[in-house]
């Protein structure tokens, strides 16, 4: 923005000389991009080269000042997406949790460390403070997989936090030291400051990325993995290893009933329900809570709804310990099953959790489904085991040729030959001279490192040589190398079996936690609410409303209910429920709306006067209609038909009839706007439902019969 445009906004003008610009930094970065739109994963970052620095030039201070902020902002983009907030595919893990492990296995002798130890340890590999690395940790343990707490970790129940680091030990798990950790087949790149080396990502065989779930805020992207039950996740890479279909679905730690018809492969979401069981008629316990709640907040959530007048509640007691317990007693009239219904429409007993699986991938984010994450998962499984049999068949081939180098060295006794040598060179090709007759023998070629050592073989080991134990051990290890050759050659059968050992040993510790359900049953809000509220009407003061002390058209309505108010000349409206709503001293009618309800209304535009039935049918909120004519008031107005209406005129001269009935049911059913039929054009005093107070019940009281 050029300093004229700054001025126009009202903000201070841009320097234009007189201060140095700043260089960008050099190096390759990570930008924010659109999608590449290749296969199923969605790009959204790609690499962008940095500006080379440029003499300063004051004229184009504006210009480069932009560019640094730029430069700035994408950089900060860049590394908090990466280095951050989102996990990496390969390992399912994020940055600070990495470390974390990476520390621990540095420090695992099998016995339980400080947390305290740990967070300080994991310090030189992460430079965002102690504060993060801890609550990670103690996110990791409560997660239960990787690491083992002893000590107050938290309630993921009731929301209890973790005690002091000082206060809690913790130690990798057996599932993290065998399936996670790997020195040997491990990449690492030098830390933030350049004295240790901390691993790129660990060669992780199980799918953590699902298993852990996660989620992520970046700049301008967000990540929400939701967790998935660990021996389901085993069984569908056996399927796709076997190339048969598979399905997963989410396993939160909490419990819970889920609906996952719209979970779509991760790109959708899942409705969750808290696990409520009626105790007796007027008892309700809930005993598992959905994810993203706990016991305070699913009360506070119950309480709100009850000052909200959607929920009647005798009293909520939490008894809940390891497990979940929380007692609500209903209020008398008010049953059980009502309550439980009326609990998973207006609080947070029910929640909906979306799902989007972005990770990190070769560097750059990338959006993904369930089942592309788990073949991913998969190929690094088949990638990591061959990796692994490679480095396996290497060592005991190595271990096979020490062997045999010693067995001739030995027995041969060609450790006599280097008595004579005066010199280090002598000695190496006296041994080599010594192992030429045996070249057949040998695995490989002798180099200089097995002479080194075999020079290093002590005394007691040669006067000590077992020759018949020297051979066990050597077609110990040959049959060894056989099959590992063999599960090289039938990799899939050796992954399959490999999953399959894993099932078998750690299926049983994590079971299926939160229970699947096809469809939910869909609660019907209004049809559940609690009819708290009581609304009057006080002529007095002319107000209407659940707060307003009246003796007129007392309701007992629910927050989801509202007002139909009819006044006496011919205009009506419906409302929402109000608190206290000013409507002045000319009510006639407060009523609930209802389309399809009957009304009947009498009413006199001093020429004559009418009778009709209508339905209101639908209105507009707020909006007032006409239900008689311009310049009318209303006699008469009822809900239903009543059986009989008694009309008094007013006395007159030489007027013989005094009073009249009619039968309302005469009339047929019309819109608001009808005129109706007329009763009469003498005035009329009053029409009634009932017999009024000078009803002559003696005298002749014709009928009116309509034209």
């Amino acid at each position: 923005m050029s300093a004229k445009k700054n001025k126009a906004a009202g903000q201070p003008e841009l320097p234009i000389e007189g201060a140095p610009a700043v260089p960008p930094a050099a190096g390759k970065r990570k930008t924010p991009a659109a999608a590449n739109g290749n296969g199923a994963d969605h790009v959204v970052a790609e690499t962008v080269e940095a500006v080379v620095p440029k003499p300063f030039d004051p004229k184009k201070l504006g210009g480069g000042l932009h560019t640094r902020v730029d430069r700035g902002f994408l950089d900060y983009a860049s590394y908090v997406i990466r280095d951050r907030a989102i996990p990496n595919l390969a390992d399912g893990l994020k940055p600070v949790q990495r470390r974390i492990l990476w520390a621990l296995h540095e420090k695992d002798d099998g016995r339980f460390i400080k947390v305290a130890n740990v967070v300080g340890h994991t310090m030189q590999y992460h430079p965002h403070g102690d504060a993060s690395i801890g609550d990670a940790l103690v996110v990791l343990a409560n997660k239960r997989y990787l690491i083992e707490g002893q000590g107050n970790f938290g309630n993921i129940f009731t929301g209890d936090p973790a005690a002091a680091p000082r206060y809690i030990e913790c130690r990798l798990t057996e599932l993290a030291r065998t399936e996670l950790i790997n020195d040997e087949i491990t990449d690492f790149v030098p830390s933030y400051d350049g004295r240790n080396k901390e691993p790129v990502s660990l060669p992780c065989k199980i799918p953590l990325t699902l298993m852990l779930g996660t989620e992520g805020i970046a700049v301008g992207l967000s990540a929400r993995i939701l967790p998935h039950n660990f021996p389901e996740l085993l069984e569908a890479q056996i399927a796709i290893l076997k190339k048969q279909p598979f399905k997963c679905l989410p396993d939160f730690p909490t419990g819970g009933l889920m609906d996952a018809r719209d979970y779509q492969d991760g790109k959708g979401s899942v409705k969750v329900r808290a696990r409520i069981k009626t105790k007796d008629e007027s008892t309700v316990v809930i005993t598992e809570i959905p994810p993203t709640t706990t016991t305070d907040s699913l009360i506070a959530s119950i309480e709100d709804a009850v000052r909200k007048g959607k929920l009647k509640v005798k009293s909520i007691n939490d008894f809940t310990s390891e497990t979940v317990e929380i007692e609500i007693k209903c209020p008398a009239g008010v049953d059980a099953e009502k309550m439980v219904d009326a609990l998973y429409a207006f609080t947070d007993c029910e929640t909906t959790i979306a799902s989007r699986i972005v990770v990190i991938k070769n560097n750059r984010p990338v959006e993904l489904t369930v089942s592309e994450v788990l073949r991913e998962n998969t190929e690094q499984l088949v990638a990591i085991l061959k990796r692994e049999l490679d480095l396996r068949e290497k060592n005991l081939l190595d271990e096979l040729h020490y062997r045999t180098l010693e067995r001739i060295f030995i027995e041969e006794r060609l450790y006599k030959a280097i008595e004579k040598c005066k010199t280090n060179e002598a000695v190496f090709a006296s041994v080599y001279d010594g192992f030429k007759p045996f070249e057949k023998e040998l695995i490989r070629d002798i180099v200089d490192a097995d002479v080194e050592k075999l020079l290093q073989v002590r005394i007691r080991r040669i006067s000590l040589f077992d020759i018949n134990k020297h051979r066990e051990e050597m077609e110990k290890t040959k049959a060894e190398l056989a099959e590992t050759r063999k599960n090289l050659k039938g990799l899939t059968k050796y992954v399959i079996g490999h999953l399959e050992a894993l099932l078998e040993k750690h299926g049983p510790q994590y079971p299926r936690l939160t229970t699947k359900s096809a469809r939910h049953e869909e609660v019907d809000a209004k049809a559940v609410a609690f009819k708290a509220f009581k609304v009057s009407y006080d002529r007095e003061s002319g107000y209407v409303g659940f707060k307003v002390s009246g003796e007129e058209f007392k309701l007992e309505c629910t927050k989801f209910d509202k007002l139909l108010l009819v006044f006496k000349d011919g205009t009506y409206k419906v409302s929402e429920l109000p608190e206290k709503l000013f409507v002045g001293p000319e009510l006639f009618y407060c009523g609930l709306p209802d389309r399809e309800r009957i009304f009947t209304c009498a009413y006199t535009d001093r020429k004559a006067s009418y009778l009709k039935r209508f339905k209101f049918g639908g209105t507009i909120l707020n909006k007032a209609y006409l239900c008689i004519p311009d310049k009318s008031r209303i006699l008469f107005f009822a809900p239903d038909t009543p059986k009989t209406l008694y009309v008094r005129y007013k006395p007159a001269p030489h007027q013989k009839i005094n009073q009249q009935t009619c039968d309302p049911a005469k009339i047929e059913i019309k819109s608001p706007k009808t005129r109706g039929r007329q009763l009469s054009i003498k005035d009329i005093s009053s029409v009634t439902a009932e017999p009024t107070r000078g009803w002559d019940e003696q005298a002749a009281t014709p009928e009116i019969v309509f034209a």
